[in-house]
């Protein structure tokens, strides 16, 4: 089975340009800026709202297997959301000091800029990218 989100050729700064809403796509700016300087890979669309950064091919156990970006995000309606694919889980302590926001699995939700401390927010998107590239390091 394919999965449904998958790079495309759609360019991530013309998206982040169409963004109405001023303070979102300020944020989608900063996050871009931040996000390629980490992983040092240019934006690129993930199905047709994630820009996503870089990309890591994992093989499970159950022989499925893929490619998925190292980080991203997506301006969405109710919140920005920020993909920490590592999860949460590894970094309580950074975690606690970080600011206002909720998270799923590994989707960080916040609804504003103001939220979160950036410096936090970087170190959380900057171990997670580590710790995808040190477990899949044939990339």
């Amino acid at each position: 089975m394919a999965l449904k989100t998958a790079p495309n050729d759609v360019s991530g700064s013309d998206f982040i340009a169409g963004i109405d809403n001023n303070q979102k796509r300020e944020f989608a700016r900063d996050l871009l800026v931040m996000m390629e300087r980490i992983t040092g890979a240019p934006p690129r669309m993930w199905g047709d709202s994630i820009v996503g950064f870089g990309s890591y091919h994992y093989r499970y156990d159950s022989g499925r297997e893929g490619d998925w970006y190292l980080t991203g995000f997506s301006p969405r309606k109710q919140n920005m959301t920020v993909y920490i694919v590592s999860g949460f889980e590894p970094y309580p302590q950074l975690m606690a000091t970080l600011g206002k926001y909720r998270t799923g699995k590994s989707c960080l939700y916040v609804k504003k800029p103001s939220d979160v401390d950036a410096g936090q927010l970087e170190k959380l998107v900057r171990f997670s990218v580590a710790y995808l590239r040190e477990k899949y390091p044939e990339q």
